[in-house]
């Protein structure tokens, strides 16, 4: 049994899949473990430059992998080599398209669920402003996400692009990413306090989800099922639903019972019409 412990990241394990793979070990022949997690006189560490012999692999497994990678249940990378064995070693070509193989079903169901947690990030994440860089003119801005997966990587492109002219940092537990306008950068996790806890925008916030709210559609499970209340402590607005949901009723009445307004008459158009 070899035991090979990595750096828990998508690159990490692509580069010791791709040596094990080169050399034809089997799955079963592997222990994989985390490098944070443990440390062990057992454990075979990474030949320095090593590349191995490049495999022809299929682009939407290492589109999978990515995601797996980033999820923590700790069978993944063992799940990921054994999928990719198969698919390359064992003349499986087409295992990814069998949604009901054991492994494929596994790699695909973690990473739906990553892919929620991108989503999430993506859609909760509150900017506060730090100041304006002095030298380019950019502002400059910090949030705080706390994901259930190690998914920075795979969510920071989108603010990139989104958030292009502006310098930014996310920080999360376990690893942050920096925008300065040139590329990204990956740094290790941070703390809450290292980050503020409140801003000016943060009222502009509230304001725009008070209004957007719509007693008369409002769903606690459906709501708290896109935005879990793990989340609440990080949204500026999230102040404001207890009272939301508590008045939301009376609300509701009070739309049913004011009048309709009178449509507006049509305008008349100048000229003939046309024959």
């Amino acid at each position: 049994m070899r035991c090979v412990a990595i750096e828990p990241s998508f690159e990490a394990w692509r580069q010791r899949a791709r040596e094990l793979l080169a050399e034809v070990v089997a799955p079963e022949s592997i222990d994989w473990t985390d490098a944070t997690q443990t440390a062990s006189l057992f454990e075979e560490a990474a030949p320095a430059d090593a590349a191995g012999p490049t495999v022809p692999v299929p682009a939407a497994f290492l589109s999978l992998a990515a995601s797996v990678c980033a999820h923590t249940d700790p069978r993944r990378f063992a799940v990921l080599y054994r999928l990719l064995f198969r698919l390359t070693r064992g003349g499986e070509k087409h295992l990814l398209d069998h949604p009901a193989d054991p492994d494929t079903r596994q790699c695909q169901a973690w990473a739906k669920a990553v892919g929620r947690d991108v989503h999430k990030m993506h859609a909760f994440v509150r900017f506060r402003l730090l100041g304006t860089d002095p030298a380019s003119g950019r502002e400059q801005f910090a949030a705080w996400h706390e994901p259930e997966y190690r998914i920075v990587r795979l969510a920071a492109p989108f603010f990139q692009r989104r958030f292009a002219n502006m310098d930014w940092c996310i920080g999360t537990p376990v690893e942050s990413v920096r925008w300065e306008g040139t590329q990204l950068q990956f740094l290790p996790g941070l703390r809450r306090d290292d980050l503020p806890a409140e801003d000016a925008h943060d009222e502009l916030w509230r304001a725009y989800y008070r209004s957007i709210f719509n007693p008369a559609r409002l769903k606690i499970r459906a709501m708290q099922s896109e935005m879990p209340r793990k989340f609440w402590s990080n949204l500026p607005e999230a102040r404001l639903i207890p009272d939301l949901i508590a008045g939301s009723e009376t609300r509701v009445r009070r739309m049913i019972a004011t009048a309709p307004r009178a449509p507006k008459p049509r305008r008349k158009r100048h000229g003939g019409e046309a024959g």
